[in-house]
């Protein structure tokens, strides 16, 4: 329309996957416009954001570990949560504004992913966070049921599908059948706690410090679940924690497969327990079915490998588990006059 090129669009349907590590936008009919890294640079000591909203996103992540006194590069999500509510707001704005235009008589209709084991006060900041940001109407939907329809399994058929999305702050892992979730456990474990134990290793054995940025590439590059193919080793810079400067090592997958035991254990541990509280029937329709990963942190090598071991199921990754969410809320954003009374929205909190 001619009034859209000079106000901008009167009202969108957005999806939001807002995670921990990285937020993506999804728009009705669009599909995914928008993947960033889920961090902001402030002034230190304030919750002003620089450059009036820019330092969102990817050129807030390159200052992460990096900046100098006066500046502070901020993830203002943790454990799949909102741990700094104003900052946070201006990020939901800068990548509001940055989908929809700078000018737009109506705020957009938002459908944020959230994790299944939040409480109502945390479930109030993501509303509070995003209404403040200019969204006209607010609906949450549990992250389970997103990756589910993302990843395109029958969850509203009679039949069980499991899903485990495994993302920065948590890990979701919930059975569906008839468009509902039977059973689900939101743990609070997921791809920060394995950069952590990257980390921590190797303060642990070599004395050396490493940042965050570090610590994932480390992990992405040769980190694993399960030894799969040849091993590996790469050439790791950071500061040495004896002297103080700046040194490098070489360090191997099965060292880094060693240090990442832990957390995949956790992951492992919650995939087994919801099993165990499956009805028979669905437990039944599993053995056929199978365990589908999605999330970030479902790229770790072998770590279907590893799942098969403990569950005896067959897992499958989803196609392009990074966006998995995201799409999901695409598509669930199809079909919102449909299913949007399903949906929690603010009149329920």
């Amino acid at each position: 329309m001619w009034y859209e090129r000079f106000l901008g669009p009167l009202g969108v349907d957005m999806g939001i996957d807002l995670g921990t590590c990285n937020t993506l936008v999804a728009v009705r009919g669009q599909g995914i416009v928008l993947n960033e890294p889920s961090v902001v640079a402030v002034k230190k000591g304030t919750n002003q954001v620089l450059k009036g909203g820019q330092a969102v996103g990817w050129v807030a992540k390159e200052m992460l570990g990096k900046t100098p006194g006066s500046i502070t590069a901020v993830r203002p999500l943790k454990d799949g949560v909102i741990s700094d509510f104003e900052i946070t707001e201006a990020m939901l704005n800068y990548f509001i504004t940055k989908v929809t235009g700078r000018v737009r008589m109506l705020g957009p209709r938002v459908v944020i992913s959230i994790p299944s084991g939040i409480t109502a006060v945390e479930k109030r900041a993501v509303f509070d966070s995003a209404e403040h940001a200019g969204a006209r109407k607010t609906y949450l939907l549990e992250e389970p049921i997103a990756a589910a329809i993302g990843a395109g399994l029958p969850f509203a058929e009679a039949t069980a599908s499991m899903i485990v999305d495994i993302g920065g702050g948590t890990t979701e892992v919930a059975i569906m059948s008839l468009a509902d979730i039977a059973n689900c456990e939101s743990i609070r474990v997921a791809g920060d706690d394995m950069d952590e134990a990257i980390i921590s290793y190797l303060k642990r054995n070599y004395s050396m410090m490493i940042g965050e940025q570090t610590a994932e590439r480390i992990k992405i590059q040769i980190g694993s679940a399960a030894p799969v193919g040849e091993e590996t080793e790469m050439d790791v810079r950071g500061r040495d924690m004896v002297s103080g400067l700046p040194r490098k090592t070489k360090i191997t997958s099965e060292e880094i497969r060693d240090a990442l035991s832990e957390p995949v254990m956790n992951i492992i541990e919650a995939i087994t327990r919801t099993l165990e509280r499956a009805e028979p029937e669905l437990a039944a329709d599993l053995v056929e079915n199978g365990i589908t990963l999605a999330g970030g942190g479902a790229l770790l090598t072998g770590l279907p490998v590893q799942i098969t071991k403990a569950t005896g199921l067959d897992v499958a990754l989803a196609e392009d588990p990074l966006t998995c969410v995201a799409r999901g809320t695409a598509i669930y954003l199809e079909n919102i006059e449909v299913w949007k009374d399903t949906l929690e929205n603010n009149s329920d909190i």
